[in-house]
């Protein structure tokens, strides 16, 4: 395969976002998108909250978008979104009111397998989650 078959446009990745049914309610939208790496916003949400008295994000709020960016930062060079087979989140600050921006790139690509890290960002650019995600990439 060439390198433009085994690659996904910025408007093929954005339309897979965009079908994405979770991703879809959560907002999300792919803000760029290069060979191995994307970035993408989610804007605020009050269902993203679980703690009510503090107006804390949901940590599996803070993972899906690890999750979402590993897959498709492995899209960009699939050519399509990649199943997670294991994934590791840390917490470093509550995320609280405020539009989330994740970025992910590929650390590792290869024939079977492709490991990931993500790095998701506060509307004040503090880091509040990062995490590593090894996707599927082989098709059988």
């Amino acid at each position: 395969m060439t390198d433009q078959q085994d690659t996904a446009s910025f408007e093929q990745l954005r339309t897979r976002l965009s079908r994405n049914h979770f991703a879809n309610w959560m907002g999300l939208e792919l803000a760029s998108a290069a060979p191995g790496t994307v970035e993408i916003v989610a804007p605020w949400r009050e269902e993203f909250i679980s703690n009510p008295d503090r107006r804390y994000v949901h940590g599996g709020i803070l993972a899906t978008l690890i999750d979402t960016a590993g897959s498709f930062a492995v899209a960009t060079r699939l050519g399509r979104p990649a199943q997670t087979i294991d994934m590791r989140v840390d917490f470093h600050k509550a995320a609280t009111e405020g539009r989330l921006r994740v970025e992910g790139a590929i650390v590792k690509m290869g024939r079977t397998l492709a490991t990931c890290d993500a790095r998701v960002f506060d509307e004040s650019g503090a880091l509040v989650a990062s995490g590593r995600g090894v996707f599927l990439v082989s098709s059988a």
